[in-house]
């Protein structure tokens, strides 16, 4: 007899407790499901714990009864590199206010220990939280500020780093790796999780937007700093600190022109929504060497009901297909959400954009979300879920030459 999956809950005093005798579940959409040993894995160390107010947990009794038991839900939020196989089985309260903006994932109880519904996708040193926040990072930002006076990316990056704890922003003051360079006040979406615009009565974003434009000067002072001596280095444009990065297509190409008139090093990436292709083409055109494409749906109506944008799905395959024909390494950032993209028509849909446009790779991103909200808004299904693992194989079978992992790649020439 196998041993039992236990569901979890939190009591009053936010101890987190398991469930004799209920069987744990998780969720897809809507549907709650018992877990079985293959969707576990032990809990990461780095991973967090959180409690879902007026969420009650749910459970399965022996007699096969789906019910709540006398606590609240509890959910893990995983690092990067991990992607959830499934959401946490919860009964949500009328009153609830809608959930913060993290990526949910079921958490149980299984040889006596904590265990989440998820699969390791991408092994990446890189990106363990062991690398950042550490003690010297203030002095770190101080010495920055002091090479790059009045540098107003710096400031910016300098309150990410130290406010927000941002990974891409913090590496630009330890000199390694990915760095983001900030670019762009103004997007021309208006994604229903945004991670750095959301309305007042919404829940709290977690990242401030930049509220100016930097000069191309700007650009190109911080992007040759950071290139000329990091390992691996990359710069990016699109961080979750600033809206559409195109947008500001005249200053970032500019500022590339200039980055490479002093140095060659590294990598010039940009992370983007691609729906304003006249402005991709002109990144493109100045020197861009790799783009990733945040993207939730290869279908218009998934794609406009998340994005709520001034263009639509054919103008981000416009931009894609620019990209491809002159040599830049494509990646999509996809947005994943249990029981949504990996729908039968989802999926269907996904084979077809592949075949259209060959992209390198996809990086899969747990989504943050509340999610019943995400659910509200987006399409009824047609089809089943076919399951997460199920997603991800059908692609690798027919598109072996796609990479599927959850960060971006520095590119070897």
């Amino acid at each position: 007899m196998r041993e039992m999956i236990t569901a979890v809950y939190a009591d009053e005093d936010g101890n987190i407790l398991d469930a004799p005798g209920m069987q744990g579940m998780g969720r897809t959409g809507r549907e709650n499901i018992l877990l079985k040993p293959e969707d576990l894995i032990p809990l990461p160390e780095s991973a967090d714990l959180m409690l879902l107010p007026d969420h009650l947990a749910v459970g399965c009794a022996a007699d096969g009864e789906v019910m709540p038991i006398s606590g609240l839900a509890v959910a893990a939020i995983l690092p990067a590199g991990y992607t959830r196989l499934y959401l946490p089985a919860y009964e949500r309260a009328e009153e609830a206010e809608r959930l913060p903006l993290y990526g949910y994932t079921a958490v149980v109880v299984y040889k006596d220990e904590l265990y989440c519904a998820a699969v390791y996708t991408d092994e990446n040193d890189k990106w363990d939280p062991v690398h950042y926040n550490t003690k010297e990072l203030k002095n770190l930002v101080k010495r920055t500020k002091k090479d790059l006076p009045g540098n107003r990316i710096v400031e910016q990056v300098g309150g990410c780093s130290l406010k927000w704890h941002c990974c891409t922003a913090q590496n630009l003051f330890y000199r390694r790796w990915e760095c983001g360079i900030p670019t762009s006040p103004v997007c021309n979406a208006n994604c229903f999780g945004c991670i750095s615009l959301q309305p007042a009565e919404c829940c709290p974003s977690p990242q401030e937007r930049i509220k100016f434009r930097p000069t191309p000067e700007e650009i190109a002072e911080v992007g040759v700093y950071h290139l000329s001596v990091a390992p691996d280095g990359i710069i990016s444009f699109g961080q979750g600190c600033e809206g559409e990065p195109s947008l500001a297509a005249d200053n970032i190409a500019a500022g590339i022109k200039l980055i490479r008139a002093k140095t060659d090093k590294g990598q010039i990436n940009m992370n983007s929504n691609v729906g304003w292709t006249e402005g991709v083409k002109k990144i493109v055109d100045a020197g861009l060497d790799s783009l990733r494409v945040s993207i939730i749906s290869a279908r218009e109506e998934g794609y406009d009901a998340y994005y709520r944008a001034s263009y639509h799905l054919e103008n981000v395959k416009d931009s894609i297909r620019y990209a491809l024909e002159h040599g830049v390494y494509v990646s999509l950032n996809l947005l994943y959400f249990p029981g949504f993209n990996d729908r039968e028509e989802e999926l269907a849909a996904w084979q077809e954009f592949f075949r259209e446009l060959p992209v390198q790779m996809i990086q899969v991103r747990n989504l943050n979300i509340d999610p019943d909200a995400f659910l509200d808004i987006m399409p009824e299904p047609q089809g089943k879920a076919v399951g997460t693992r199920t997603f991800i194989e059908t692609l690798h079978k027919e598109f072996p030459q796609l990479v599927i992992g959850s960060f971006s790649h520095y590119v070897e020439e």
